[in-house]
């Protein structure tokens, strides 16, 4: 089968990433040894970016329908979920590690477009896109290179989208040494009826690659995706797809409107493993088959060959089944947006992928075999709890040392990398493009207009890997729960979310205990919040010779306001409340404070309490509704203190100081107090005359809330504790990262 093909054995097999076991099982699905054509297919679809097969049965223990989905998790490119009125919110978020790490401008730039497609191939608009970044330890000899085309490489091709870049969040740590993550989250907007589906069915219905032509880029990416990084990575440059956000932005356009038009079956967009995805996905989705000819998809490099094409991750490309009958319509609108619009196949009721390249078969195998849910393998992998979980767990930190100058530590932690602005980094996307932007990048979450309504979304993307790596199933309980205290700061109500779970190699017993912690922990949060998963990315072999990264799952959550202005994270004017909603507590365990100390991220997490995090939420949202606050801060990096300072520090070259008594408790190692990093705790500021119709609404949600002091002036005073000019601060939090970067 193929002309001058390698004739196939376990050699070449193990070559492309396939155990023994699996060309076994290869085998005997066939009947006969794998074609080249065909090895090349299985290895790409068998791949734990295409499979998850180390990661599926984990992730079906999660939360997967119920709330307002429409669809349940995996079963379309994008979770999809009802915000009324006809209207339904399309969002996702999927990681682009491996590619960025040796190539980060075009790996970060081909993340956001591959986001992108998933989003718009649902019939949904894109309105705002959203990114989580890792980078080493800022005094890394990589991380001012990686940050660099990272960071130009979202920017660049969001801004040529017209699609803001609205929010999202940035950590350094040594542990991303040699593994930078990149996770890229989009967010649309389309009515119910306006939805595809990514399905093929209905034999004789014309099969059509639209977009983009083929070249040679990204062959094999699925499969570098699914490897370690190693010192040979940078020989994997040609596993790294190019991107032209030019030509995704005509095929958004020609897209929607064949949509519209109600002349297609299905539609996907041809991501990891190009043409080979995309049909054998729909195929099997459909209970179908697909039939297609090499020779007549667009390829501009000469002498390709079919492995090539069929493996080729080439960007701005889609498959689209016609409804037969229809094929001009839909050849005229591509035609209209300039984009290649070739008839490649047929659907067929074989239920077999089957590829012919000059009128020779070169694949023939079940659609089925290829999928997740179908014959994609599926393990169960070894795990073991690691030895440090217990040590870091019982760490005793009652002798920790106090610092003598509060000042002084509140300082170092405003300036500190994870703390301080990252305006370094976002006023490089264009997040006011679109005018829907009502809250910008930098507060608890961003919060965008849904146009022609009275709709809002708050969106956010959190996690805190320290905490993770010191107990997997409490940090991932408080990536979720800072997530929904995020939007729920904003007055938005939590909907649902989707992930994106950074681990490393999921063959080393102790990373497989951290995943399937983390897993349970997300559940248990997503479960008490009512925010099921609607889907999203694991993104497994985040290792470099230096280690595993710090297991770092990825929270993407989107909430709706309705008929009212969102909350936002600053202090607003002079002589108003402000309080403290919640239970402040005193564990240093993860905390950036402890770190600075003792030199090593250490200690027992706090634990999170989810019916406090719930009634919070509530608490929040029907406060909000009714008008009573003036802003809303939540508590994370560097405590209290950094909250309090940072409500302060309204915008750039405008502050509000503040007078704050944490009453005679505070008196007994203050440092606990002001630095321990407390989850479900909010600063609030309001005016005096709602002083009391708040206090009721905490009493009805049975959530603690203590007025702590009132805004004004021009300093952060925390009695007796603390004692700063706000502009001083403000030079420290927003210059700090822009100094290192630009020295």
């Amino acid at each position: 089968m193929g002309r001058c093909e390698p004739v196939v054995n376990l050699e070449l097999a193990r070559g492309h990433g396939l155990t023994d076991e699996e060309f076994g099982r290869i085998r005997e699905l066939l009947g006969r040894d794998p074609s080249w054509s065909e090895l090349g297919v299985y290895s790409v679809m068998w791949s734990e970016h295409c499979s998850y097969k180390n990661s599926i049965a984990q992730l079906k223990t999660l939360p997967r329908s119920g709330g307002r989905l429409l669809v349940d998790a995996g079963a379309e490119n994008a979770g999809l979920v009802d915000i009324g009125d006809g209207l339904a919110v399309a969002f996702k978020i999927e990681s682009h590690n491996h590619p960025s790490a040796v190539e980060p401008y075009q790996g970060a730039a081909t993340g956001v477009g591959g986001i992108m497609r998933d989003i718009f191939t649902m019939g949904a608009r894109p309105i705002c896109s959203l990114n989580s970044l890792r980078f080493p330890a800022l005094t890394h000899d990589t991380t001012r290179w990686l940050m660099d085309g990272i960071v130009r490489g979202i920017g660049d091709y969001g801004n040529c989208l017209g699609v803001p870049t609205v929010g999202g969040e940035v950590q350094f740590d040594a542990s991303y040494n040699g593994n930078p993550l990149v996770n890229a989250m989009t967010v649309g907007i389309v009515r119910h009826d306006q939805t595809a589906s990514a399905t093929a069915a209905g034999p004789g219905n014309p099969v059509f690659l639209v977009g983009a032509s083929t070249g040679r880029d990204g062959i094999h990416g699925a499969t570098f995706a699914s490897v370690e990084l190693s010192q040979e990575s940078e020989e994997k440059r040609s596993s790294v797809q190019v991107g032209d956000p030019f030509s995704e932005k005509l095929l958004i356009e020609a897209t929607l409107e064949m949509i519209q038009s109600g002349d297609l079956v299905g539609i996907q967009d041809m991501g990891a493993a190009g043409i080979t995805c995309s049909c054998s996905e729909m195929s099997a989705k459909g209970g179908a088959g697909i039939r297609i000819e090499i020779d007549q998809v667009p390829q501009r490099e000469s002498g390709m060959t079919a492995y090539d094409v069929l493996l080729s991750e080439s960007q701005e490309r889609m498959l689209v089944v016609v409804k037969a009958g229809r094929e001009e319509t839909v050849r005229r609108i591509c035609a209209r947006w300039d984009i290649h619009c070739a008839h490649i196949g047929a659907v067929t009721d074989t239920g077999r992928f089957q590829v012919t390249h000059h009128g020779e078969t070169v694949v023939d195998v079940p659609a089925e075999s290829l999928v997740l849910g179908g014959g994609a393998p599926v393990y169960q992998r070894e795990w073991r709890e690691p030895e440090e979980f217990r040590r870091h767990h019982e760490r005793d930190l009652s002798g920790v040392a106090e610092v003598e100058d509060l000042n002084e530590e509140l300082k170092a932690l405003l300036a500190h990398e994870n703390v301080c602005s990252r305006r370094w980094l976002y006023r490089q996307y264009d997040h006011m493009i679109g005018t829907a932007t009502e809250i910008r990048p930098g507060g608890d979450a961003a919060v965008v207009r849904v146009k022609g309504t009275d709709k809002r979304l708050a969106v956010t993307t959190d996690c805190n890997g320290r905490l993770v790596r010191l107990d997997p199933r409490m940090g991932a309980r408080a990536a979720v729960a800072e997530a929904a205290r995020n939007i729920a700061c904003s007055g938005a109500a939590p909907l649902a979310i989707t992930n994106c779970l950074n681990f490393g190699n999921p063959y080393d017993p102790e990373i497989y205990w951290q995943f399937r912690e983390a897993i349970a922990g997300m559940g248990e949060a997503c479960r008490a919040f009512d925010t099921p998963v609607t889907g999203g990315n694991v993104s497994f072999y985040n290792e470099s010779p230096h280690g595993a990264v710090h297991p770092t799952p990825v929270i993407g959550m989107v909430g709706l306001l309705e008929g009212r202005e969102p909350v936002p994270s600053a202090f607003r004017g002079p002589d108003e409340l402000v309080l403290l909603a919640g239970r402040p507590g005193r564990e240093l365990g993860g905390s950036l404070y402890l770190e600075r100390r003792l030199g090593e991220q250490t200690g027992a997490v706090p634990a999170v309490d989810l019916a406090l995090e719930r009634a919070l939420q509530a608490f929040l949202v029907e406060a909000a509704g009714r008008g009573l606050l003036r802003s809303a801060h939540d508590v994370s990096e560097g405590g209290l203190a950094v909250c309090l300072a940072e409500a302060c520090l309204l915008e750039a070259g405008r502050t509000l100081g503040c007078l704050v008594d944490l009453g005679p408790e505070a008196e007994s190692q203050p440092e606990r107090l002001l630095f321990a990093e407390t989850p479900g705790l909010v600063v609030l500021s309001a005016r005096p005359e709602h002083r009391e119709e708040l206090v009721k609404l905490a009493r009805l949600h049975s959530l603690p809330m203590a007025e702590i002091g009132s805004t004004g002036g021009d300093r952060l005073l925390v009695e007796g504790l603390l004692d700063l000019p706000v502009d001083e601060l403000a030079e420290l939090w927003w210059t700090s990262l822009e100094r290192r970067l630009e020295a």
